[in-house]
């Protein structure tokens, strides 16, 4: 009784060790510990401060300045000097100290610059939406990634589960076929045989693990988490068997809609234009150099010769600069010029993200296609093989068929559920694949 609940303890104990793991779990664990989000993330506070900044330039700024000098004069005089009627005189000796206390505040502000400021603040505001939509795009790209990890943990889960079948079934085989040998109606040769059968099978079991704990690795090390604690990963589609889906597109969708819808949700995209308005913002900026500016001052001070006397005088100052570029050494024009430069370079990029979304919608279509139709056939394999080595088990065990045959007929049995089980987490991979190519891949239910 006692060696019975110590059993228990440890059974317990090993189960609560064991941390459950959902897709939605992997997928919100992933969009809080991502490297690359985190860091822009952070990087998105540099955009608000230039964005902020931008602003203030409309501002004047304002400074305060205190000082406080001494000075003295000491001179030994004795010295010869002809004044101004031609006169020699000697001059006297002299000591004189000196002190002035100084306060002031004042400050300066644009008034007009050739609309470069209010340029540099829809550029800065272009800058951060865009870097903004670009962080979406990278939750996408990680919520997509992060599947594409999860399901291979799944399906080579499954691929064990197989193995495992496979291994049962191959070694209650062989207690038949030694039982059958005692008797005399089996050869020896059959034994051995299925006894190799055995150890292949076996053998597939072990590389069929390792996989699957390199594939949970990968999912663990991608999502930041202890490789060596104990997680259980649960199925999201444990039984599925209708693969049709209202959002995705039909066999004879036309694809060219597709693509305007995609570039209409896509995130990347839509911050490619507007990186496209911050250069020409930066066109604009550049071509105020052409024009004249104007900016002003303020500023009020007082001195004195001692800090009771320091407000008895005071200076007032307002005034008002005019300046009109005539030439600056070709610096103008090498600033547009490089504007420009950086807007046809921005444009160029914008049409080849076109170019590159067009390729991906076509090929995540075509292969979600493909894959739906191999998932077809291979479910028909499925049930084919099965009947088959059935078929095949029975005429052995019957004396009219050899062992030859029955593993074959296994052979071809486990081959077809391991395609039946890639191209079931094919599927998936190609549908969420074209989810993301078409900007509809959702993570507002993860944040």
């Amino acid at each position: 009784m006692r060696k019975t609940i110590v059993i228990l303890l440890i059974f317990v104990s090993g189960l609560s060790a064991q941390k459950l793991l959902t897709l939605d779990d992997a997928v919100k664990i992933a969009l809080q510990r991502n490297s690359s989000l985190i860091k822009g993330e952070n990087s998105l506070s540099a955009n608000e401060a230039e964005l902020k900044n931008a602003y203030g330039n409309l501002l004047p700024d304002f400074g305060f300045r205190g000082s406080w000098t001494w000075q003295r004069i000491s001179d030994d005089g004795g010295q010869k000097q002809i004044d101004f009627f031609g006169n020699e005189t000697i001059t006297p000796s002299l000591e004189k100290d000196t002190r002035e206390y100084r306060i002031s505040a004042g400050g300066n502000i644009t008034l007009f610059d050739g609309l470069a400021n209010y340029s540099r603040i829809a550029q800065k505001g272009n800058n951060l939406e865009s870097a903004q939509l670009t962080l979406e795009k990278l939750k996408q790209d990680i919520v997509y990634q992060t599947t594409s990890f999860y399901y291979a943990v799944i399906s080579s889960f499954d691929l064990v589960k197989v193995r495992e079948d496979n291994v049962k079934f191959n070694q209650k085989l062989l207690e038949t076929i030694e039982e059958r040998n005692k008797l005399g109606s089996i050869p020896i040769a059959d034994v051995y045989t299925q006894q190799v059968s055995v150890g292949n099978a076996q053998l597939l079991l072990i590389q069929a693990r390792n996989s699957y704990e390199n594939a949970k690795n990968q999912l663990l090390n991608y999502l930041a988490l202890d490789i060596f604690d104990d997680y259980e990963l649960v199925d999201p589609f444990p039984h599925s068997d209708d693969f049709s889906d209202d959002t995705l597109p039909s066999e004879s969708a036309d694809l060219h809609s597709f693509v305007q819808e995609a570039l209409k949700n896509r995130f990347d995209y839509q911050s490619k234009k507007l990186d496209v308005e911050a250069a020409e913002n930066g066109i604009t900026i550049a071509q105020s150099g052409l024009l004249p500016s104007i900016s002003g001052n303020f500023s009020f001070s007082t001195s004195g010769v001692k800090p009771n006397t320091l407000f008895d005088r005071r200076i007032y100052n307002v005034g008002l600069s005019l300046n009109i570029p005539i030439f600056s050494n070709w610096s103008t024009e090498s600033q547009m010029q490089f504007a420009e430069v950086n807007k046809l370079n921005t444009l160029e990029d914008l049409s080849a993200l076109e170019r590159t979304i067009k390729i991906e919608i076509n090929e995540s279509y075509l292969n979600l296609i493909a894959s739906k139709k191999q998932l077809e056939v291979t479910r028909t394999n499925v049930i084919a093989a099965r009947e088959n080595r059935r078929v095949n088990h029975e005429r052995y065990n019957l004396g009219s068929g050899t062992i030859l045959d029955v593993l074959q007929s296994d052979k071809d049995y486990t081959q077809a559920l391991t395609d039946n089980i890639s191209a079931r987490f094919e599927y998936y991979r190609n549908r969420d694949k074209l989810m993301n190519a078409l900007g509809k891949l959702k993570i507002e239910k993860y944040q």
